[in-house]
């Protein structure tokens, strides 16, 4: 199994300030201290690395921004709520991969003045509750009667995830599984740790998932009926920034604004990213994914 090394910050609180902890690339690995001579200025990417989605568009963006001439620094963060902190407090530039419409609506209730929109770039997100293919139910509303077989359990990922929010508060008390299954919550790794095993024993399992996520195709994962509607609506995944940062680098936000992913496109991105090159081999994946597909998307820098 690909695991992500997990690096960053504690959360103090949202209204905390806002301590970064990631590490750089781009320039800064190169061994520079921040904006040089040539450089248009520094821009700091925030993601959560185990969220691959954001993974690949981070990489992705470093290497667009860099080919037109800014230093990019990356910081790596563990948890959506001090990313949103960190935007609002300029201690953060962009979040390559939000989740704002519904997933992330309390966080832009919070910070959303302090945000800007910088753009949709796939429009087919959603978050899902999976079993293994092997698992002979297909609907959310099967698991009520078959909490012994799951040991009552849903393994989740970061307590502060939308997608804990969402399975927690609408789906479990929706569909009846208060009481009968507990929500277990820690990391996306350990999430895809407990995965890992138990289909390994073909054991039966539930998770919470998303797509896009690399995991679902690599483990066979099948998303549950939900008739109820209680995990929300595809919605669209954004780039955000910090409030003024389209005023202040304008070339940055009009390159930025323009990319839009398909589901195809975006599948091989993270593909390539998580699973074909792997962790310290992001940016010959990214070269690799344009080399392939970036004349497909308008505004790209190619070569």
């Amino acid at each position: 199994m690909n695991k992500r090394h997990l690096t960053g910050i504690v959360a103090l609180g949202a209204a905390a300030s806002l301590a970064l902890a990631g590490c750089a690339s781009g320039n800064q690995a190169d061994g520079g201290s921040g904006d040089n001579g040539d450089s248009k200025g520094t821009i700091t990417l925030g993601y959560l690395p185990s969220w691959t989605d954001g993974l690949s568009t981070a990489y992705l963006l470093e290497n667009q921004l860099e080919q037109i001439g800014y230093t990019v620094e990356m910081q790596e963060l563990t948890e959506a709520g001090p990313l949103y902190a960190g935007l609002a407090q300029g201690d953060v530039d962009i979040y390559p991969s939000a989740w704002p419409e519904l997933t992330h609506a309390t966080y832009m209730d919070t910070y959303g003045d302090q945000i800007d929109d910088l753009g949709a770039y796939y429009d087919n997100a959603k978050l899902t509750i999976a079993v293994p293919e092997y698992v002979d139910i297909t609907s959310i509303e099967d698991l009520a009667a078959d909490a012994d077989r799951f040991g009552g359990k849903i393994y989740g990922i970061e307590p502060g995830a939308g997608l804990t929010s969402q399975t927690q508060n609408s789906m479990m008390p929706e569909y009846g599984l208060d009481g009968t299954y507990e929500l277990v919550t820690s990391s996306t790794a350990a999430m895809l740790t407990e995965l890992d095993t138990a289909i390994a024993a073909e054991r039966d399992i539930v998770v919470t998932s998303w797509r896009p996520f690399w995991a679902n195709e690599r483990y066979g994962l099948k998303d549950l009926e939900d008739p109820r509607g209680a995990m929300g609506d595809p919605e669209a995944l954004h780039f955000l920034a910090t409030a003024g940062f389209a005023d202040e680098h304008p070339e940055a936000a009009e390159l930025i604004g323009q990319i839009v992913l398909d589901d195809e496109q975006y599948a091989a991105l993270e593909d390539m990213v998580v699973n074909q090159y792997g962790e310290g081999k992001e940016p010959e994946a990214i070269e690799a994914w344009l080399a392939e597909y970036g004349t497909q998307v308008d505004g790209l820098q190619v070569g």
